[in-house]
């Protein structure tokens, strides 16, 4: 034992020695690389400089420079070694704590299907003991997951549209059925009164029945309604009081700068989600499927878009004359859990539901367009009617079956006259002649429409037929060269007086007033 304590001690301490000689060998090293050595060399130097002609000092200038820079480079090489082995080593690091966290995100979405596994189970009346799952690589990397034996996708029992069913467990629930009563058997003329009245008394916003009684033969005439103006002049506020109005607030749809395509406006199916993005707008249109009054979705600052891009279907579909082609695709192949009302995957455009539109003319705005134009009912608002006392009103209960009652009604007894339907034919050549514009069968549509409902609600035809003339064709005339067209406006406000009445066209004339302000 003696001699084994004596032999060990020996061996550390020869060991130690080495390793201090070891240390202190490569420390007199480095010092004598980078001091003795670099001494004895500027010695050497010395000794020998003195005896170096012109061409030895330009030799020795280059030969060290190129020293120099060959030290430089080797100092520079090992900085970025280094430098890289320790990114390196951080960026290896992050990696292994990165895929730590996948691990255990992996884990509790295993756990989380686990448990929505057992749900499934319950709600089949299957034994929670029975159900095997078996975890697939999508399960845990992309929130899939693999159902009980018997279920076919992750999507069983769940719909893809969330918000539209909501609508549709409401309204099984508490369906919308209006019943109307003796007091509410209202004509056209006293629905304009009433909606003034009730406007006026309960929400303290103003408007003229000559307002109202435009805006109610636009219902008629078109689904898509524009109104017009500057700031601060209701424009917002009238279909929304209108939908208080027939006991249906009206749903505000904010336009967004950015919108280009209709996903931004009626959503998009999610394929990494297997759900469908749905908006406020479709699920607005949605629920007016669901109900018997009128609805009013309301586009605010409709033009801050381009309209012809985010609504093209609806500006599509509307012009087909069978309302049963209506239809907007939502998603490609039907499901058992799709709402009630989308169909094949289409979903139908409800008749109940009118779109109305605000918008002002402005540098933050675009330009709408003559297809949009030749397709809505347009109404400008530019000044609040003035305070008057009315009496207090209470909403009014009433079924969009009952108020397109109204409108076939009026078409039936308030037809054009012949001898409008002359002057009409009048304008359409003297405008051929002098502008080189005509209008075509849509807006003769319109104003069959338009004109027979305006005057079942108190206005006159020539008042319904000069509203039509100036919003749908006179405001083409703003894309013509005006300055050279300064007799041609004469003339037409002189055709206006003398065919229709001096002045019997008041909103044409003034329009052109305002036309030949620009010339």
């Amino acid at each position: 034992m003696a001699n084994f304590a004596a032999y060990y001690v020996e061996f550390l301490w020869n060991w130690l020695q080495n390793v201090w000689y070891f240390i202190s060998q490569f420390f007199y090293n480095i010092y004598k690389l980078l001091i003795e050595d670099a001494i004895g060399y500027c010695v050497n130097l010395g000794e020998h400089v003195s005896s170096f002609d012109v061409w030895g000092w330009i030799c020795l200038i280059i030969v060290s420079a190129a020293n120099i820079a060959l030290l430089f480079f080797i100092c520079y090489r090992l900085v970025q070694l280094i430098r890289r082995y320790f990114v390196f080593r951080a960026r290896e690091v992050d990696k292994d704590m990165l895929l730590e966290e996948v691990a255990r995100l992996k884990e509790q979405a295993n756990e989380l299907v686990k448990e929505k596994s057992k749900i499934f189970a319950l709600k089949l009346g299957q034994d929670i003991r029975t159900v095997e799952f078996q975890p697939s690589l999508e399960a845990g990397v992309s929130g899939g997951e693999a159902l009980p034996e018997g279920e076919q996708s992750s999507e069983a029992g769940a719909s893809r549209f969330t918000k539209l069913i909501n609508i549709d467990e409401k309204y099984e629930a508490d369906p919308n059925i209006i019943y109307m009563h003796d007091d509410d058997l209202l004509t056209l003329p006293q629905l304009v009164t009433k909606f003034v009245n009730y406007a006026a008394s309960q929400l303290k916003l103003y408007y003229t029945e000559e307002t109202i009684r435009r805006y109610i033969a636009g219902m008629a005439t078109s689904k898509i309604i524009i109104l017009e103006g500057i700031s601060g002049t209701g424009k917002t506020s009238l279909p929304y009081a209108m939908g208080k109005f027939f006991n249906n607030n009206a749903a505000l749809i904010s336009v967004q700068p950015s919108w280009r395509d209709r996903a931004e406006l009626i959503g998009y199916y999610n394929e990494f989600t297997k759900k469908f993005n749905e908006t406020d707008f479709l699920a607005a249109i949605y629920e007016a499927s669901m109900r018997e009054d009128p609805n009013f979705v309301v586009l605010d600052e409709m033009n801050l878009a381009r309209i012809e891009y985010y609504f093209a279907d609806f500006l599509s579909i509307m012009e087909m004359p069978d309302v049963a082609e209506w239809k907007i695709d939502l998603v490609a192949s039907p499901q058992p859990t799709d709402p009630k009302n989308v169909v094949y995957g289409k979903f139908l455009v409800p008749q109940n539901i009118w779109f109305v539109g605000t918008a002002n003319n402005d540098d933050s705005t675009f330009s709408i367009t003559d297809k949009v134009y030749d397709r809505a009912v347009t109404l400008e608002l530019n000044s609040r009617a003035d305070y008057f006392d009315a009496p207090l009103t209470e909403s009014y209960t009433c079924s969009y079956g009952y108020l397109e009652s109204l409108f076939e009604k009026a078409r039936n007894d308030f037809a054009l006259s012949d001898r409008t339907h002359e002057l009409i034919k009048e304008f359409d050549l003297f405008i051929r002649d002098k502008f080189k514009i005509s209008f075509g069968n849509r807006i003769l549509k319109q104003l069959t429409l338009f004109v027979p409902v305006y005057m079942a609600c108190g206005g006159t035809e020539l008042g319904g037929v000069d509203f039509i003339i100036a919003s749908k064709i006179l405001r083409k005339f703003k894309s013509l060269n005006l300055p050279f067209l300064t007799k041609e406006l004469n003339e037409l406000t002189a055709f206006f007086n003398d065919k229709f009445g001096v002045g019997v066209m008041t909103y044409c004339l003034e329009y052109v007033a305002e036309l030949q302000k620009l010339t």
